[in-house]
């Protein structure tokens, strides 16, 4: 999907949180091998370092990854210093995407947003947003600045599912992002099982396809290879409107 501003965002991305150390590293260089493009990180967890050796060793080129990282709550009014050492860790000289991790104080909430607007157009982020926003706190963004952010990542699943927080936020132009898209799933579901079986695809597989037909990027997570590849593996099904409906009413069980 292309953001706000032609930033172009792949629809799954591979999310990295405790994945630290050789294993994640390793993780990470699997993830890029078969074909994953959309590395999600953040300085809370630790493992820049390693997504950035990942990148340097997978042979690819810094252009063809994109790269999201996070501002902690504890380092909001240190948002220079936060992101110049992502950067070190990560070995590039941009990320495609800051977010804010988690909302600050509220005293701090639009000052933050500035100097995360400053540092995007100094070129040091291509693009910025929030996670864990409510859409009040979004529209006190845009009232302070006139800028939404591109993305508000936040915990997304079939169980989850809001319409009426979907449309608000992209009548605000801000795209929902999805992070721990099968924590909290029954993916022995009885209408998951079933979708599943008619594709000859894995339940988890189903779920991440809904987030796609939805249009939400999803950011799954896996250390084992077979998981992380069939992860990804989702862009060669489509589901029905009718199972698309029956997906959605799981938030009403």
């Amino acid at each position: 999907m292309v953001l706000p501003g032609g930033v172009g965002l792949p629809m799954v991305g591979f999310g990295t949180w405790r994945l630290r150390g050789s294993a994640g590293y390793e993780a990470i260089l699997e993830a890029l091998r078969v074909g994953y493009r959309h590395i999600d990180t953040a300085t809370m967890y630790g493992n820049e370092a390693e997504v950035g050796h990942a990148l340097r060793d997978s042979g690819l080129h810094r252009r063809e990854v994109f790269i999201t990282t996070k501002l902690p709550p504890g380092k909001a009014g240190r948002e220079r210093h936060t992101l110049c050492a992502s950067l070190r860790a990560l070995g590039t000289d941009y990320v495609d995407l800051w977010l804010v991790h988690w909302p600050p104080a509220a005293r701090m909430l639009t000052s933050v947003w500035r100097e995360f607007l400053a540092l995007r157009d100094e070129g040091k982020t291509r693009a910025v947003g929030v996670s864990n926003y409510s859409i009040a706190q979004i529209d006190s963004l845009i009232q302070a600045t006139g800028q939404a952010p591109v993305i508000n990542q936040i915990p997304w699943s079939p169980a989850l599912y809001d319409p009426a927080r979907l449309a608000a936020s992209r009548e605000r132009r801000v795209t929902v992002e999805g992070y721990s898209p099968l924590k909290g799933t029954n993916l022995a579901d009885p209408v998951l099982a079933e979708i599943a079986a008619q594709h000859r695809v894995t339940a988890a597989q189903v779920v991440l396809r809904w987030h796609v037909e939805h249009g939400i990027p999803v950011i799954p997570k896996s250390a084992q290879p077979a998981r992380i590849a069939a992860n990804l593996d989702v862009l060669r099904f489509s589901l029905s409107a009718e199972q698309m409906t029956r997906i959605d009413g799981l938030s009403r069980r």
